[in-house]
């Protein structure tokens, strides 16, 4: 399983940008994939920081993306 450090919006918008252009997805088929607006999109994928975290999951769920918290201490 891959994993990717997630630390900043920058580095989750760059995460579903690569992802959408992986599937050949423009932001619109996204966006109705998701159910969000093209501008939720956009914003997302440019880090604005005060996304609304269940559109969020909305658009990892239709990439077939999941979020999953891991805590140094858990090892």
């Amino acid at each position: 399983m891959k994993r990717n450090k997630l630390d900043t919006p920058a580095s989750v918008g760059l995460l579903v940008k690569t992802e959408r252009h992986n599937q050949k997805l423009t932001q619109l088929q996204l966006a109705g994939l998701a159910g969000t607006g093209i501008r939720f999109v956009s914003d997302l994928e440019n880090g604005k920081g005060t996304v609304q975290l269940q559109k969020l999951l909305a658009v990892l769920s239709a990439l077939g993306l999941g979020l999953f918290i891991h805590s140094p201490w858990d090892e």
